[in-house]
């Protein structure tokens, strides 16, 4: 399983991307799993010039080719004005326009994190609509951390139900991905031999 996180902290260290590493861990520890982290901080020059040129520079390339393989995704963003970061929005719209169908029917865990409770409906009233509007499937518990909830009872608990679910969501849509055939369009269908054969004979 390869297993893409985007986190869109600002800080170093950031809770952002130590929640993004929860639950990576989290799920890897339940599915077998490379896991590889886009840190968006330093991919911000690149993505502005994205947009006034239309071409990703080397490293957002990368990131783009990185997040369009992965069997899975954990999106991790800190929260401004009660919704996800400009930066983290700017990076999925560059990868749209890059490839609209990048993130279709891929599993991704939305995670968020802020300085209070109040704002932990971003998850439902930005993050979802977002990333279904781009067509990936994503899974039912989101995680929410505010800062009284590092070391708080209840977080370990929601981050190992929405990675298990990501595990589970992923290696089912991985066993029903079609596998090629004899019928598939790569067997060369051998015209010229049919068509002998139904010519007349005599």
């Amino acid at each position: 399983m390869r297993l893409v996180v985007v986190s869109a902290g600002l800080s170093v260290p950031s809770s952002t991307r130590l929640l993004g590493d929860r639950l990576a861990a989290a799920t890897a520890a339940q599915t077998p799993a490379d896991v590889q982290v886009v840190e968006l901080r330093d991919l911000a020059v690149e993505i502005a010039h994205n947009f006034t040129n239309g071409f990703p520079g080397r490293a957002l390339a990368d990131a783009f080719d990185a997040v369009t393989a992965a069997d899975g995704l954990i999106v991790v963003t800190p929260v401004f004005s009660a919704s996800y970061s400009g930066l983290f929005k700017s990076f999925f719209d560059t990868l749209s326009v890059s490839d609209p169908e990048a993130l279709a029917g891929k599993p991704v865990l939305i995670a968020a994190t802020g300085g209070t409770a109040r704002h932990s409906l971003v998850l439902d009233h930005a993050l979802r609509p977002l990333f279904s509007y781009l067509k990936a499937v994503v899974v039912p518990t989101g995680v929410y951390a505010a800062s009284e909830d590092w070391g708080a009872e209840g977080l370990d608990g929601r981050v190992e139900r929405a990675a298990g679910e990501l595990a589970a969501l992923t290696a089912g849509l991985s066993a029903a991905r079609p596998r090629p055939t004899r019928d598939s369009f790569e067997e060369v269908t051998p015209f010229e031999e049919r068509l002998a054969a139904l010519r007349p004979t005599g």
